[in-house]
């Protein structure tokens, strides 16, 4: 990030204490981040939100009380709501799905590495989604689901179309996304660099009006299904 910017807002969201402070002693130890509030339920999290105004927001799922997913969907309907990035264990597909549905820009999971976190919060934060390649097949498998076969043929039929505005390179990044990988084993896989794997990414998004990967994995099966 550019040093002269001034360090991202996080604010996080978490019932468990411990993982707030381990959260907050990681944010704080980046010069171009800063942790300006806590929450430990999607009510507070509102609150906190209208008080503090962060840039970014690490929103727990599952919560007592008023959930993650409840808690982003009214966020998002401010006029200048903060970016979401979903935590979670991931013992709830559902409510991954229902956040990426409500405008959360990606999730990562609890047990991601801090580095890869903070890379997360800082891609969030540029308006860039984030999805935690370990997830992307959890969430396609949640998705998708006995469908008539109408609606396989209907979803097919628009999935091929789509996807047929890609280079061959870009349908194979595509279908390495498709199965889980994140950007280095999709450059080994493909025999290319990292930052072509993320060329392709970037025309994946713009080609295919995608928001996050699950969209564009989501794509690769309903065309190949």
């Amino acid at each position: 990030m550019d040093s002269e910017r001034e360090p991202v807002r996080v604010a996080v969201v978490d019932d468990e204490q411990l993982v707030r402070m381990a959260l907050r002693l990681v944010i704080d130890g980046e010069p171009d981040l800063t942790v300006v509030a806590e929450a430990a339920d999607g009510n507070a999290a509102i609150t906190m939100v209208d008080e503090h105004r962060p840039d970014v927001v690490l929103m727990d799922v599952r919560m007592p009380g008023r959930d993650g997913l409840s808690a982003t969907r009214e966020l998002l309907t401010r006029p200048e709501p903060p970016r979401v990035l979903m935590l979670t264990t991931f013992d709830s597909d559902d409510l991954i799905l229902g956040a990426l549905r409500a405008g959360a820009l990606g999730f990562v999971l609890k047990d991601t590495p801090p580095p890869q976190i903070l890379d997360a919060v800082r891609a969030v934060a540029d308006g860039n989604p984030v999805l935690s390649p370990a997830a992307t097949a959890r969430v396609i498998a949640a998705a998708t689901g006995p469908r008539s076969s109408h609606a396989r043929d209907s979803s097919r039929e628009a999935a091929r179309r789509r996807l047929s505005t890609l280079t061959e390179r870009e349908l194979q990044t595509a279908r390495a996304i498709a199965d889980g990988l994140g950007n280095p084993e999709i450059a080994r896989r493909l025999n290319i660099t990292v930052a072509t794997v993320k060329a392709h990414t970037g025309a994946l998004f713009a080609k295919l009006a995608a928001e996050n990967r699950v969209q564009i994995a989501l794509l690769v099966r309903d065309a190949e299904e």
